[in-house]
């Protein structure tokens, strides 16, 4: 029997309601004649009470309770769900991450999946199962503790039960129906795309994208799991949303897809660095030891035996930077004269396959931002990236500026 994964996010199943809904959904592809797996998250908001509710307990929280209590929204959800299904007669039946089992590491509130056996659902898919309701975000450590793998982690959990099921198609149900050429809250002419490769999907997540969790299109890229995102909104319609999927299966596209942004960026900069091998892994592995996202970096010389090193990271890191700087020259590991935090700047980076076998794109890029008299102050590149880092009350205006320049109204 075929088998779909439909994962159905926080807002999808936020009431009684919503979950009847989806759950028709559910019903109507049982009824083409799939066994379907499904993936919830826990009731919109209900994570965020959780949550508030440990901090509000133990400020200082055990890792292992935290787990404990944030993964009980997904339960909740599971069960109504499939309760709800068995009232429209769809044999169904709720699992939790360890009935599973879901395996992880013991990374408590960031675990990341090991292997998922198929075992115990394959065996009530024999015996007339047709939906099992899977709690996501959500597993089983070593120890036989609960583990949860992040904020947004029941996309990963159902991009690795398409993985490790064979699933003929992974569906992200949410609130937008698909993926767009850039923010249509910034911009109305931003473009649904009907199709995306892999790569640019992961680019755009990992740049401020808020549609999937990266770790879920590294996982989908990984194993070549199709996805789908799409509307549990709007009316069905089994052509619907965005596929994300191998280059190989998009006849042609723009040489740019997609404009994205992140708001909340700063940009640090160690002045006078002592210039000696070693001393960028000195910063960057103290950085990286102390949780700090960096993202770009710059290194200039400023003068003979010193160097300027600037970089960014988000602005809510900025103080965890500080600190971490501050110590490592205490002990002597690296030596600077001073830092400068800028945190008025924001992202703005342009996406795309196309850039691989398309010249003068940067150019096209620099020269669209100068002609709004916006000041580029640090520039990173990749083979299908280019990001920028400006003056962040620019935002809007170079998102429109770049979305306009590179035609993303148009299909490709």
């Amino acid at each position: 029997m075929p088998l779909l994964v439909m994962k159905f996010g926080g807002t999808s199943v936020a009431t009684l309601d919503r979950i009847r809904r989806a759950a028709k959904r559910v019903g109507r592809e049982v009824a083409n004649g799939y066994d379907v797996i499904v993936i919830v998250s826990a009731m919109a908001g209900k994570t965020n009470e959780l949550v508030g509710w440990v901090e509000e307990t133990s400020p200082l929280f055990d890792a292992r309770e935290y787990d404990a209590v944030v993964s009980s929204g997904e339960n909740v959800t599971a069960g109504l769900m499939a309760l709800t299904l068995q009232e429209m007669d769809v044999p169904a039946r709720s699992w939790q991450g360890w009935q599973v089992p879901l395996k992880t590491t013991s990374a408590h509130a960031s675990a990341r999946i090991e292997e998922i056996p198929t075992d115990n659902l394959n065996a009530k898919f024999a015996e007339g199962m047709k939906v099992a309701v899977v709690a996501g975000f959500q597993g089983i450590s070593p120890e036989g503790r609960i583990t949860t793998l992040g904020r947004g982690g029941s996309d990963t959990t159902a991009v690795a039960f398409a993985a490790a099921f064979g699933a003929e198609r992974c569906d992200i149900y949410t609130d937008v129906d698909g993926v767009y050429t850039t923010d249509p809250r910034i911009t109305s002419k931003a473009r649904k795309l009907d199709k995306i490769a892999f790569e640019e999907m992961l680019e755009l997540a990992s740049l401020g994208a808020k549609v999937l969790q990266t770790r879920s299109v590294e996982l989908a890229m990984r194993y070549r799991v199709p996805l789908r995102v799409v509307s549990s909104f709007e009316e069905y319609d089994p052509n619907a949303g965005t596929i994300v999927c191998d280059e190989e299966e998009i006849m042609e596209s723009n040489v740019v897809s997609g404009v994205a942004h992140s708001r909340d960026e700063a940009k640090v900069t160690l002045l006078s660095v002592a210039d000696r091998p070693g001393v960028a892994a000195a910063i960057f592995g103290a950085l990286s030891e102390a949780g700090v996202n960096v993202d770009m970096i710059i290194q200039n010389i400023s003068e003979e035996g010193r160097t300027d090193m600037t970089f960014s990271c988000p602005t809510n890191q900025v103080a965890r930077a500080d600190r971490c700087v501050q110590e490592a020259r205490e002990k002597k590991l690296i030596n600077f004269h001073g830092l400068e935090v800028d945190s008025d700047v924001c992202k703005v980076s342009v996406v795309g396959i196309g850039m691989r076998s398309h010249t003068g794109v940067a150019a096209q890029m620099f020269e669209a931002l100068s002609a709004e008299g916006i000041n580029i102050k640090v520039i990173t590149t990749s083979e299908i990236k280019i990001s920028v880092l400006i003056d962040r009350k620019y935002l809007e205006l170079a998102v429109q500026a770049l979305h306009d320049a590179f035609g993303l109204e148009k299909s490709g």
